[in-house]
């Protein structure tokens, strides 16, 4: 069975044939999409997922071919047309501050996720206070599920970089945090009957 090409593969080939791209589009549109989508809302993600690829498209001749997944590239291309909508990142995370948090206890990717979702208020509003370098490298790795280095490579940075920014990102979420509720008490050891022993028992029946 022949193995599938990668995606450097097939950037490299549309070089001399264009449609070949389009394999491109297939394999990753939806999550680019879903991505924009938890970022900007709905009504943008169609029109921003479709340009992701046509800048792709136009930029494919500057594609390192040793890189096998496009993954951090589409990223890095759609968190900077996400970069020109910032007003509208913010008023959406600000109205979804104005919304009931939730009581459940998860790690701060998940509640992350949830707050983009519309789901804890809390923490959209500290996303709205996030600078935006520390915001993009923070939801890069909550919502894109990307690597350290593949962070670094989406947004031309080092590494050490991104290790500082979501560090700082992480804090300020953590302090945007309820504190978790105590644990429960312990509940009591019932004591046990004491047995009577058979010389007591004896000496009853004397």
């Amino acid at each position: 069975m022949t193995a599938e090409p990668s995606d450097g593969e097939i950037i490299a080939r549309s070089q001399e044939r264009p449609e070949r791209f389009a394999e491109i589009f297939d394999r990753h549109y939806t999550e680019i999409h879903r991505y924009v989508d938890r970022r900007l809302g709905a009504d943008a993600a169609d029109d921003i997922a479709a340009e992701t690829f046509l800048v792709a498209f136009r930029a494919r001749a500057s594609y390192d071919p040793e890189r096998t997944s496009a993954r951090p590239w589409l990223y890095g291309i759609a968190t900077n047309l996400v970069s020109r909508h910032r007003r509208g990142e913010m008023r959406r995370y600000r109205a979804m501050a104005r919304m009931d948090g939730r009581d459940a206890v998860e790690g701060h990717e998940d509640r992350v996720v949830s707050a983009v979702t519309a789901q804890d208020g809390t923490l959209s509003a500290a996303l709205a206070d996030l600078a935006h370098g520390d915001r993009d490298v923070l939801l890069l790795v909550a919502l894109a599920e990307l690597s350290y280095t593949e962070v670094a490579q989406a947004l031309g940075i080092a590494y050490g970089t991104v290790c500082s920014r979501l560090s700082r990102a992480r804090r300020k979420v953590r302090e945007a945090l309820p504190p978790p509720p105590p644990p429960p008490a312990p509940r009591p050891r019932p004591r046990p009957n004491p047995q009577p022993s058979s010389a007591t028992r004896g000496g009853a029946r004397a």
